[in-house]
């Protein structure tokens, strides 16, 4: 059983390690957290996540660029596959607050600022199914059918393409599906979410608000 203290320091070495964009460091802490006996999934969200969350909240107030929330993110990835083998021994334990479906609608192929909501969303404790950009309806729908989705997102940085947004919408309704959906990207407005029957959210630091929102799991 690993001490408190010690538990206290890998965990703040972990939260560290990404929030000071330390990619070895990150990849040690992990390896000394499975070593100790520390609980990946805490190794995690105790860990790890506060770390991005921090550089998230950067990212927000504009202190950190684009880029580095990315490498941010590779290195959670990075020092989470460390913690991999005993993660899926302990899955079951993860309290994940809800399954989100998240995706670029169809025709368009723009995803950085899908990915960096994904990046969130993990963090903040959501299983994130990403169908990546350019993604049609049907593939939206099938996913949140075989997942149960809590959340259906959807991105749309054209103007030419947002108005697949509404399409999704009437496609996820017409197939039953009655999972919130939620809205961004740079040709979406509140007022256009509101028009759809859907729920904005202006960027990635605030998704993870309005996704626990939407969630029932809102403050």
């Amino acid at each position: 059983m690993v001490e408190e203290a010690d538990k206290k320091a890998i965990l703040s070495e972990l939260e560290n390690s990404v929030k000071n964009l330390q990619e070895e460091e990150a990849v040690e802490a992990a390896k000394k957290a499975l070593a100790a006996g520390v609980d990946p999934v805490e190794a995690i969200e105790d860990g790890l996540a506060k770390g991005i969350r921090e550089v998230g909240e950067k990212f927000g107030r504009k202190e950190m660029f684009v880029v580095e929330l990315i490498y941010a993110a590779e290195i959670m990835a990075g020092a989470i596959k460390v913690l991999e083998p005993e993660l899926k021994k302990a899955a079951s334990k993860r309290n994940v607050v809800a399954q989100v479906v998240l995706g670029t609608v169809a025709g368009d192929i723009h995803d950085i600022g899908k990915n960096l909501v994904k990046i969130m969303l993990e963090a903040g404790g959501f299983e994130v199914h990403d169908l990546g950009k350019d993604a049609a309806n049907e593939l939206f729908v099938e996913k949140a059918k075989e997942v149960g989705a809590g959340i259906v997102g959807a991105s749309s940085l054209m103007t030419t393409t947002v108005g697949m947004q509404k399409s999704l919408v009437d496609a996820l309704r017409a197939a039953g599906v009655t999972a919130p959906m939620m809205v961004g990207g740079a040709a979406v407005s509140e007022e256009w979410a509101a028009e759809i029957g859907a729920t904005y959210s202006s960027d990635a630091g605030r998704a993870v608000d309005t996704a626990k929102e939407l969630a029932g799991k809102g403050e």
